[in-house]
C-alpha cells in the first residue's frame, strides 16, 4: 500500500502538499475546504510587521505627538495580533492538519511576545519570513546574517514548537546561511520567498506591479538549493516554494531532497482541485516506480547522491550553447 506520510520540521503530515501562506489561508473556513481538498497542512497567511507600521503612520498623518503616536502604533498591532490569534484559534477548531502561523518580520525584539502568544492559541509550528531587500550601501553580509541568528535563537528560547525560517535565494553564501541557521535551532528552511516583482509602463512612464504568481520557470533555483543543502546539511528539514505548479514538480522537489512542498499559485490558477491531482499523480508515479513511501526516494537525487554533484554547481551556459549555431 503505497504510503504518503511525510515528516517536516517535526511536524508528521499525512502528505507532503503544504498550501503556502497567501490570501488563500486567511479564513478558518477556507482552510477547512483545503484540508478537505487534500493538502497536508496550512500556513497562515502571514501577520506583517511593515503592514502594521504603515496602517500606523496612515493613521498620523495629521499628527506630530510621539504620545499619540506610541498609542496607535500598540493600538493597532494589539488588534492585529488579536485578529491572527482568533485565526488560529478558529483554524485549529476545525482543521485536524497542522496549521502553521507565519510572520513577515525584520526586526526581532517586536515579535518575541507574539511567538509565545502564537504557542498558546494553539498554532503546531511558526514560520518566520524575515527577509527583506538591502539596500543600505553600508551593511554587510556579517550584519544580515546577525539578524537571523538573533531572531531564531530567541524565539526558539521563547516556544517550544517547531519554528521554520523562510530565506532567500538573494543570499551570498546560501548554504553557509542555511548550516548557520540550523545549528543555531532552526527546525526547518523553506525555500524560498517571493518578492513583490516590479515592472515600468513605458507609456505612463511609472513603475508598475509585474504578475504575483510564480511560474513553473521558477522551480529550477528551488530544485538547486534544495538538492545542494540536503546533501552538504545533515538532518536539514526543507519545504520547497515557488514554482511547484505541477504532479511532476512535487516529485522533482522530493528527489531532491525536499521533506514537503508548499503550492500556492497553484491553487490560485487551477483551483484546490490541483491537490488531489497532485497527490493522485503522485502516487501513481510510486505504484509504477516500485517505491512504498516518500523515504524510499526522497533526497535520491541531492548533491550528495548523484556521481556528479557538479551538476547543481554550474552557472554557465557555455558548455550548453558551445555547438549551438
Amino acid at each position: 500500500m503505497i504510503n504518503v506520510e511525510t515528516k517536516y520540521a517535526g511536524l508528521t503530515l499525512r502528505n507532503p502538499i503544504i498550501i503556502g501562506s497567501s490570501g488563500l489561508t486567511n479564513k478558518a473556513e477556507h482552510n477547512k475546504r483545503l484540508e478537505e481538498a487534500g493538502a497536508g497542512a496550512i500556513v497562515l497567511k502571514s501577520l506583517f510587521e511593515e503592514q502594521i507600521e504603515l496602517q500606523s503612520d496612515s493613521l498620523m498623518q495629521n499628527s506630530d505627538s510621539p504620545e499619540a503616536a506610541d498609542y496607535i502604533y500598540s493600538y493597532v498591532k494589539t488588534n492585529q495580533i488579536n485578529q491572527y490569534l482568533e485565526l488560529i484559534e478558529k483554524s485549529k477548531e476545525v482543521c485536524t492538519i497542522p496549521i502553521i502561523a507565519s510572520i513577515n518580520c525584520y526586526k526581532s525584539d517586536a515579535w518575541i511576545e507574539f511567538a509565545r502568544q502564537i504557542e498558546a492559541a494553539g498554532a503546531d509550528a511558526l514560520e518566520l519570513n524575515v527577509f527583506f531587500l538591502e539596500t543600505d550601501l553600508t551593511a554587510d553580509a556579517d550584519s544580515v546574517e546577525e539578524r537571523y541568528i538573533k531572531l531564531i535563537r530567541r524565539v526558539k528560547e521563547t516556544v517550544s514548537i517547531p519554528v521554520m525560517i523562510k530565506t532567500s535565494k538573494m543570499q551570498g553564501n546560501i548554504p553557509a546561511l542555511a548550516q548557520t541557521l540550523t545549528v543555531n535551532g532552526a527546525d526547518g528552511l523553506v525555500l524560498f520567498n517571493r518578492f513583490y516583482q516590479p515592472d515600468i509602463d513605458i507609456f505612463k512612464q511609472e513603475v508598475t506591479s509585474s504578475n504575483i504568481f510564480s511560474n513553473p520557470a521558477d522551480l529550477s533555483d528551488t530544485l538547486r538549493w534544495t538538492a545542494i543543502l540536503s546533501g552538504k546539511i545533515p538532518g536539514i528539514s526543507i519545504a520547497t516554494s515557488t514554482g511547484v505548479h505541477d504532479w511532476e514538480s512535487v516529485i522533482k522537489c522530493l528527489l531532491a531532497g525536499a521533506d514537503a512542498v508548499q503550492i500556492c499559485s497553484a491553487v490560485y490558477q487551477q483551483g484546490q482541485e490541483i491537490i488531489s491531482q497532485m497527490l493522485t499523480r503522485l502516487e501513481e508515479w510510486m505504484s509504477q516506480q516500485n517505491y512504498q513511501n516518500i523515504s524510499e526516494f526522497k533526497g535520491k537525487l541531492n548533491y550528495a547522491n548523484i556521481p556528479n554533484p557538479t551538476l547543481y554547481e554550474r552557472s554557465q551556459f557555455m558548455k550548453y550553447y558551445s555547438k549551438r549555431e
